[in-house]
């Protein structure tokens, strides 16, 4: 059964008062809320000469169209609001095996792949000896924070790394071959470091490589 007007507006308020429709800037709403104000005002004045049931067949795809809109436009500002976790859901690869992918990617001239891997080796290798504790959900952000306290030599290189990765995962800004070396120069390097700051965990449950 397709909507009348009054109906064809109301799914349209109801759908755009969502909290994830306020989630986007406070200027972009405003602007689309006027525009949807004065779409519906020019759809009926355009429809009211027509048929009663063409009325409702061009409000229904009316109101399609300005949610259609809405997801487009909003969606974008969503995606960025997203966490921006280092390792995909459920992965478990250890550090060598992130350390290969590296390589691996490397070979091929992938470099988005070589930078992304590398810095997920440097992770899962701090995890793996108890520099950083492993949690699900963390951010390059947050694990490059703490690495570079306990690698305090290498702090600029590691920030660099983390910010290099979300702006090749989430930023869409591609890798260079440089990059990819570089951040193989420093997985080598914190290998071959001891962290400035023991941790109570480390000192009871493993000894740093």
């Amino acid at each position: 059964m397709l909507p009348d007007a009054d109906q064809g507006r109301e799914w349209a308020e109801q759908e755009l008062s969502r909290p994830v429709y306020q989630a986007a800037e406070p200027t972009l709403l405003e602007r689309f809320w006027r525009w949807v104000g004065n779409f519906f005002t020019e759809l009926l004045n355009g429809i009211a000469g027509f048929d009663p049931t063409v009325g409702v067949v061009l409000l229904a795809v009316g109101a399609a169209a300005v949610l259609a809109a809405a997801v487009f436009l909003v969606r974008p500002r969503l995606n960025a609001r997203r966490r921006r976790e280092v390792f995909d859901s459920g992965e478990v690869r250890i550090a060598v095996d992130h350390r290969r992918l590296a390589e691996e990617a490397a070979a091929r001239a992938e470099w988005d792949t070589a930078v992304t891997e590398r810095l997920r080796a440097i992770i899962r290798s701090a995890e793996e000896r108890v520099v950083l504790e492993p949690r699900p959900g963390r951010t390059a952000a947050e694990a490059g924070q703490i690495l570079a306290g306990s690698f305090p030599s290498a702090s600029d290189e590691i920030i660099w790394l983390a910010r290099r990765f979300d702006d090749v995962r989430y930023g869409h800004l591609p890798a260079t071959s440089g990059d990819a070396e570089r951040a193989g120069v420093l997985d080598a390097l914190l290998e071959r470091l001891s962290p400035a700051v023991p941790s109570p965990a480390r000192n009871t449950l493993a000894v740093p490589r």
